[in-house]
């Protein structure tokens, strides 16, 4: 089945830091396009991809043709500009097409169903690092994960468009990887902490492993669990959100995360030490809630007050941290030249309960997008 969007096939939801383009093969009408981030692209700005190569799996779920279709998948660079491109062709009956979920589905269960999946937006939250005697743990932590993002004003008012399924992958293992401690598991997934080296990026690349366990039931987002209360975590956008459910900040962060996965917002903090800039200061970021002043007009310029000050400083008043729309210098881990919304944000730091006006407003958008509202 196609749990995906019926709406706007052939547009993107957002730009992304690649696109996927379903055509015709017959005639070259544009019958399905996407946007997505890649865990592959995010490593080539490390120092470690100026020294080696490397190979990253990354499947995309695209509608089953009803005929023939070449299936091109574009990869940018920071600039916007694309750097490779792969074009597959897709024919409905190849024999060697592997017809999944019709048996052997994981078991899973319904944490909210409002309405059939061709009219909702599907989530599937994910078990990793939980053992077979541990199962009823993780479907308490997958209601507290659901729960706490529909408790977010921004999803809120908009929780009827959603339908939440928890699967219950089984590990062989309890918790996950942790290489720093020379710690390893065998679990549903694979995932680790210490990708790209950073202690608290907790990643999979076994991202077949994960949609297999995902055949036969509706998803299109992935929000997946780790069993263990070390801290860390990622969201890499229209791929999935990975969390850790017995840290402390368990709440916050699983929003946060989802916040890149499905809305596609980018990290508003900054500390200036990566190896190389993810926001050229010459190109407008795709995200919603960052900019560079290239293209102000393209973000939330309609958002501010009268007579703001660009860069706008920071307010001491309660009231205004975290509700004043402005142009606040720091964001995409830059300190200089890059600019976030607001002064405080879910996607800035842990303590702030709820997204800015501006990152509300681009949930609220992406989701009319999914559900053609």
């Amino acid at each position: 089945q196609w749990a995906g969007r019926r709406h706007h096939l052939a547009e993107l939801p957002l730009e992304g830091n690649g696109q996927i383009t379903v055509k015709d093969k017959a005639t070259g009408t544009v019958v399905y396009r996407h946007s997505f981030s890649t865990l592959f692209q995010e490593w080539l700005t490390t120092e470690e991809a100026t020294k080696q190569s490397k190979s990253f799996e990354n499947p995309f779920l695209i509608p089953f043709p009803k005929q023939p279709v070449l299936v091109e998948v574009n990869l940018v660079d920071t600039h916007h500009k694309t750097v490779a491109t792969l074009t597959h062709e897709v024919d409905p009956a190849d024999a060697l097409i592997v017809q999944r979920g019709n048996k052997h589905v994981t078991p899973h269960r319904i944490l909210q169903k409002s309405g059939a999946a061709q009219d909702c937006i599907d989530v599937a939250i994910v078990a990793e690092g939980y053992t077979k005697d541990e199962m009823d743990l993780f479907y308490k932590d997958a209601q507290v994960a659901m729960e706490q993002i529909l408790k977010s004003k921004a999803f809120a008012s908009m929780k009827d468009r959603f339908n939440f399924y928890a699967v219950g992958c089984e590990s062989e293992e309890s918790g996950v990887s942790t290489p720093y401690k020379n710690d390893w598991r065998k679990t549903a997934l694979n995932s680790h902490f210490h990708t790209f080296y950073s202690e608290r990026y907790l990643t999979t690349l076994h991202l077949k492993d994960l949609h297999n366990q995902l055949a036969g039931i509706p998803y299109e987002h992935i929000i997946i669990l780790a069993n263990t209360d070390e801290y860390g975590g990622g969201g890499i956008y229209n791929s999935y959100t990975l969390t850790t459910a017995h840290h402390y900040l368990f709440k916050p962060v699983v929003v946060h995360e989802f916040g890149h996965s499905f809305g596609g917002l980018a990290d508003e903090y900054y500390y200036d030490d990566q190896y190389e800039t993810q926001y050229p200061l010459d190109t407008e970021p795709w995200e919603q809630n960052i900019t560079t002043l290239v293209d102000f007009d393209s973000k939330w310029k309609d958002m501010l007050p009268d007579a703001t000050k660009i860069p706008t400083q920071p307010t001491n008043k309660p009231s205004e941290i975290y509700t004043k729309v402005g142009v606040f210098e720091g964001a995409g881990y830059q300190s200089k030249g890059c600019y976030r919304p607001a002064q405080e944000c879910r996607m800035k730091i842990n303590e702030v309960r709820d997204f800015c006006p501006v990152c509300a407003r681009a949930i609220r958008r992406i989701t009319d997008f999914y559900t053609g509202k």
